[in-house]
C-alpha cells in the first residue's frame, strides 16, 4: 500500500501509533482479496443474483486449473511477505488466463507493497474492468487511494463495495473507510463509520483500537479506555502501539499504576520499539 510499505501484507502494521495521529492498520487488518475463485474452492465473492449455475470443479478447464494453482501459490507467497516470488506466480497465472480479475487484484496488492504505485493503480483498475462487481478489488483500490491522500476517490470505492449485493465482509470495509475518514480529518464521519464496523464485528481488535485512539485524540478518555481494553482482550497481550495507547489513556485518567503496568508489559515484550522508548523517556503527551 502506498505510504505503508508492509513486507508481510497479512500481518503487519506501519509502525503503530504516531505521535499526533491515528494508528494505521496494514494490509493484514484492512486489505482483502478473493483467495479462491474457481470451482472446487469456496469463493469469498458475492452470490450471483442472475441465476446462473454455480461453477464446480468438474466445470474447470485445464487453463482454469493451471491459473488457479499459480494464483494460490501467489497468495501463499504474498501472505509470507515473499513479494517477488508472489509476483512471479501471479504473472504466470495471468499469462495462462488473461481475464483473471482476482489475479490482477492480487498483482495490485503486490505492486503497492513494493512501492510501484503506477503499476498497482493499473492492476486494480484492470481488475475492476474485468469484474465490475468485485467488491474485494473495490476495497483494495479504495485503500490504495486513501493511502495516497485521494480521499474522495477512496470514499467512492468503499461505498461501491458496500453496495455490492451479497458482500460478505462489510465490517472490514467500514473499518477501512472509517480510518480513511479520520485521516481526512472527518472525525465525526470516522466515528460513525467505525462504530458501524464495531457493531457488525465487535471482536475485531483493530476496530476497537482505532476507536480508542479516536476518542483519546478527542479527550474522551473513559470511552478510549473502554475500547482499548476491548482491543487488548480480543488480541492479548496486544501489540506495542495498543499497549502504549493504553498506558497513555491510564495516565490521562490519573491511574499511574495502571499506566506503569501497561508500560512494563510494553518494555518486556517490545523493548526496542519506539513506543517502549517513548515510555522510558516519559513522553506521554506526544
Amino acid at each position: 500500500m502506498t505510504g505503508s510499505r508492509c513486507p508481510q501484507a497479512f500481518a503487519c502494521r506501519d509502525g503503530g501509533v504516531v505521535a499526533s495521529g491515528l494508528r494505521w492498520a496494514c494490509a493484514g487488518l484492512i486489505v482483502t482479496m478473493v483467495i479462491s475463485v474457481f470451482g472446487g474452492c469456496a469463493s469469498t465473492g458475492p452470490a450471483d443474483p442472475g441465476g446462473r449455475d454455480i461453477v464446480t470443479a468438474s466445470d474447470e478447464t485445464d487453463i482454469d486449473r493451471r491459473a488457479r494453482t499459480r494464483f494460490q501459490l501467489a497468495v501463499a507467497y504474498y501472505s509470507q511477505g515473499q513479494l517477488e516470488t508472489a509476483l512471479d506466480e501471479v504473472k504466470q497465472a495471468i499469462a495462462v488466463k488473461p481475464d483473471f480479475a482476482a489475479a490482477f487484484n492480487l498483482r495490485g496488492l503486490i505492486y503497492s507493497n513494493m512501492g510501484r504505485d503506477q503499476l498497482a493503480d493499473e492492476s486494480f483498475s484492470h481488475a475492476l474492468q474485468l469484474d465490475p462487481r468485485d467488491a474485494d478489488a473495490m476495497h483494495n483500490y479504495g485503500w490504495f487511494h486513501c493511502q495516497a491522500g485521494r480521499y474522495d476517490v477512496a470514499e467512492q470505492l468503499f461505498e461501491r463495495a458496500l453496495k455490492v449485493p451479497g458482500y460478505r465482509t462489510p465490517a472490514r470495509t467500514l473499518l477501512a473507510q472509517g480510518v480513511c475518514q479520520v485521516k481526512a480529518n472527518r472525525l465525526a464521519d470516522g466515528e460513525r463509520t467505525l462504530m458501524r464496523s464495531f457493531e457488525l464485528d465487535p471482536s475485531n481488535s483493530a476496530t476497537s483500537a482505532h476507536l480508542a485512539e479516536l476518542f483519546y485524540r478527542r479527550g474522551e478518555f473513559e470511552r478510549a479506555r473502554f475500547y482499548v481494553r476491548r482491543a487488548l482482550a480480543n488480541s492479548p497481550p496486544g501489540d506495542a502501539s495498543t499497549l502504549w495507547l493504553a498506558a497513555r489513556i491510564e495516565r490521562k485518567l490519573g491511574n499511574r499504576r495502571g499506566a506503569d503496568q501497561y508500560g512494563s508489559t510494553l518494555r518486556q515484550r517490545y523493548p526496542q520499539s519506539r513506543e517502549a522508548i517513548a515510555y522510558e523517556q516519559g513522553r506521554f503527551d506526544e
